[in-house]
Formats: structure tokens, sequence, C-alpha cells
């Protein structure tokens, strides 16, 4: 009888210094499937899977692919079996081209690299999967959605028919998704079988056929049929209690402007135009939704108003010229940055909880001392913040890579709320987290409303858009496309049109 495993996890256990990560988890995927691996930021998923695509080792436990018994010491002993993983944080060498990443690590072409050839291989590629990116740019010049692209685009240039995506859709906009459903099923159907591990509740339900959820290390389902499952009941298994899954937003009257941007335009890392005469206003206690496909300047948008990119026009935050002027004047004048990228940008990933907490007040009293910091106000302010929004982590020193998505999230909103802000840009504050972490950093951000602080939330989920938004302004290669009231009469078919460049004045 012909085994119908795939993949086959036994009594998985993976222990680090102090931590069981995986406690006899059981998991298995049946050729052709797509079965969902579930679960809250630290629930251990990732870690599991990196154990079976060779990046860990388990401390116990038997893996069996097709069958066979494996030992897997490095990524190449999985590849060589046929599992291919596209990470969740990009495993990417940023001064090199697409091309040559997708290429990274294979034998061929072995002496001469004739790279016109290989551009051609995958644009034909990304052609087949609809997963466009230009072959010849390099890693750091891209958006983070087009290197999640990459990622995916590595794997299959591969040939993996065991694929694991770690939060595949976390970067990508509703159309991109939907595409990527598409995509998968249709590389089902071909044989591949795909482990989706995905906070998305939404698309687990459209595309998996099965589904394993870890709570805590320990598989508190394995295996299960999605038949007659729904979000509320994943939802539940997920995080152990009910969740609500919109939050409530008071009405309130919006004071005065706080932001306006007058005709700004700037250039993008590749010297291209990515914002044109782009004007906006933002008023305090009203959060302005900014809905947009991703690469079409929204990160330049959030970068010229915190000083983090020069630009042409005009920004006044509170009445004050800002524009091209360091980061520290947008500080001084009461800006808050949720950046995109929380590990790199938000966060000093080698510095603890404490030393992340702090740098925006290290030079003030009680924690700045002159020419020093006194360290034990300094911990005790971070063990504050630490209770006050619930972070889970053994102790404030511990350093912020050790933390989930979540939890890291709630660290840097942590540090941004305490001064106080007047503007607080936020952009994609919830990407990669869970339905539990989601909840509780969009309850943060209403009420920094309710405070009276304007907010620039800045987010590729058209969902949560309509669930914080006051009014959402949709951008189009650099423009925006017009403003639209969030009330009774919007119309996310129109936001969709106004997304890809079409006007519907």
């Amino acid at each position: 009888m012909t085994n119908p495993y795939a993949v086959e996890m036994i009594d998985i256990v993976i222990r680090f210094p102090g931590v069981l990560a995986n406690d006899h988890v059981n998991f298995t995927l049946k050729s052709g499937e797509i079965h969902a691996l579930l679960g809250e930021n630290g629930a251990g998923k990732s870690t599991l899977m990196n154990v079976l695509a060779g990046l860990y080792k388990q401390t116990s436990g038997t893996i069996k692919i097709n069958g066979q018994p494996v030992s897997f010491n490095s990524p190449k002993d999985s590849i060589a079996v046929g599992i291919g993983m596209v990470h969740q944080h990009f495993m990417l060498v940023p001064t090199q081209t697409v091309t040559e990443n997708i290429l990274l690590g294979l034998d061929t072409p072995r002496f001469i690299l004739n790279l016109k050839k290989y551009d051609q291989k995958v644009l034909e590629l990304q052609e087949q999967f609809g997963l466009r990116v230009p072959p010849t740019s390099k890693i750091w010049q891209l958006s983070v959605g087009e290197q999640q692209r990459v990622e995916i685009l590595k794997i299959l240039y591969r040939g993996a028919n065991i694929l694991i995506m770690d939060e595949p859709t976390a970067v990508l906009a509703p159309q991109e998704i939907d595409e990527l459903m598409m995509t998968m099923r249709s590389m089902t159907e071909r044989g591949k079988s795909i482990i989706f591990i995905s906070h998305k509740l939404h698309e687990v339900e459209q595309v998996a056929d099965r589904l394993t959820v870890l709570r805590k290390g320990v598989a508190t389902a394995e295996g299960r049929s999605m038949k007659g499952v729904d979000k509320a009941e994943l939802a539940r298994l997920m995080v152990g209690r009910d969740v609500i899954f919109s939050v409530s937003k008071s009405s309130s009257e919006p004071g005065d402007t706080v932001l306006q941007m007058d005709n700004v335009s700037a250039e993008n890392d590749k010297g291209i135009p990515a914002l044109k005469n782009f004007s906006l206003n933002i008023r305090a206690g009203e959060v302005m939704g900014i809905a947009g496909v991703s690469g079409n300047g929204q990160s330049e948008l959030a970068e010229v108003i915190t000083g983090l990119r020069k630009c042409r026009g005009n920004i006044k935050i509170n009445g004050q010229e800002l524009s091209n002027q360091p980061p520290i004047a947008a500080i001084k004048s009461g800006v808050a940055h949720i950046p995109e990228d929380r590990h790199h940008v938000g966060s000093a990933p080698n510095l603890s909880i404490t030393e992340n907490t702090i740098m925006k007040n290290y030079k003030q009293e009680p924690i700045g001392n002159g020419w020093t910091i006194n360290l034990p106000k300094a911990r005790i302010h971070a063990r504050g913040l630490k209770e006050q929004y619930d972070i889970l982590a053994p102790n404030v020193r511990i350093p912020a890579r050790k933390l989930s998505g979540g939890n890291l999230q709630k660290v840097i909103l942590a540090r941004e709320i305490t001064t106080q802000p007047s503007l607080m840009v936020a952009m994609q504050p919830t990407r990669g987290l869970d339905v539990g972490a989601i909840e509780a950093i969009q309850r943060l951000l209403l009420e920094q409303r309710a405070a009276g602080a304007a907010i620039l939330l800045i987010s590729e989920e058209l969902e949560e858009l309509l669930t914080l938004s006051d009014q959402i302004t949709v951008m189009f290669d650099g423009q925006s496309m017009g403003t639209l009231p969030n009330d009774d009469t919007i119309n996310i078919q129109q936001i969709g049109l106004m997304m890809t460049g079409t006007s519907t004045n």
C-alpha cells in the first residue's frame, strides 16, 4: 500500500536553554494537500518547521519523508529530499539581485554565470505563478512585498514538492492573496504538498484541507479536517478563549489639523519618483487610513513625515515646518513612528527590552542623568511597560530578538505611546501577528485616537482600515486617488478600483 503521507513528524521535542519550544508534537502532511499550521506568536510553529527545513535539529523524535526516516544536518539535506521553505523573515542577500538570490546555493551554473539567460528563466517562472518582481533589481531596492515574492520564487525555482509557507500572505495585497491562493491550489493539483502557516483565519478557511494548532509548544488539534470548522472555532483553538474580531470604535469630533502635507514629492531608493505631489491633512482625534497595493509610495510617505527621507514640498506638524528636517525634529514635535520593519528599523534586536523602551527618553529624568543612564530606574520603567502592555517575556533584560512578533510590536508601541504623541505614523502595525495580538494592537491605536492623537494608519489589510479609520485615502503610483469618508456610503469595490489606478470620479 502506498504511504499517503509526504511528511510525518512523530513525537518531536525541541529544547533550547531554558525553553521547551515543542513538546512531543505530531504532524502529518498528506500528498497533494494544504495543511494549515496555526498558533499564536511564539507558539512554536516556525521552530517546528525550521526543523523540517534543516535549520534546527530536534532534541528527540522522528521525521519521515514519503515513508522513509530522514535526518537533516543542514538546509541542503532538506532541499535534497524536495522540501522548500518560504520564511516569514527574509533569507535574502540585500546587495545581490533577484536572480542572484534565486541561484544562490545551487550546483548550476558552476563556472560561468550568464545572468541574462537566468534573468529570462526567472521571468518565465514569474509568469507561470503570477509573482512579478524585476529580476535585475537588488534586494535592498525592493519593497517588503516584492522581497516576499522573491522568497517564494526561490523554492519554486528549486522544484520543491513539499512547500513550507510561513506567513506568505503577510505582505500581499488582497488581489495578490487571491492569486496566491489559486497558485497554491494549482500546485497541489500537480502533486505538490503545502504546509501553510498563517494568522489570517479567513485564508485558512478558504484554502486549507486540514489543520494542526499549537499552543505554547503543544498541539491542541492534530490533523483535524477543516470541514465544519469556522473562524471563531479556529481562534478559540489558537488562543484558548473567545476572540472579538471587530474592536468597537467610539464616535469622536476631530480637532485641529495636526499633519498638513502640500504637494510632497520624493524618490525611492532607486532614484525613481515614489511620491508625486501628494497632499494630506489629518486632524487631532482622527485615524486617516492609507489603502494601496504594496510598493505604491506608502513606505516613502511614512519616511518623509518622520524625517527618514528627503522630499520636495511642505510638511507641517502642528503648524511647524518639518520637511527635510532630521528625525529628532519630528520626535520633538510629537511624532511617534511604528515602522514597517519591526525587527531592523523599529527595534535594536540585540539590545534588551529595557534599552529598546528608553530609546526616546534616555536623556530625560529619572532615566537620564547628565552623561549617564540610571539603569535601575530604566528597568523599573521597562517593567512597568511590560506589565501595562502585557508583554510576554521572562524579564526586561532579554534581547528584543528573542520576543515573538506580537510582543516585539507591543514593546515598540509602549515606547512610542509613552511619549504622548500628537501624531502617530503606524505602518503595517499588525502585519504577521496572531488574532489575539491584532486585537490588542488595534485597541491601543484606538486609545491613542481617544486621547486626541492624529493617526496615520498605513495598512494593506482593508478589513483593518475599515475597522479603525475615520477616513481612507487611496494611493496608486505615489499619488492620492482620493479620500473617502469611512461611513455607510463607503464602497469596497470602489476602493479596489482606485488601488489599481482607476479613477471613480
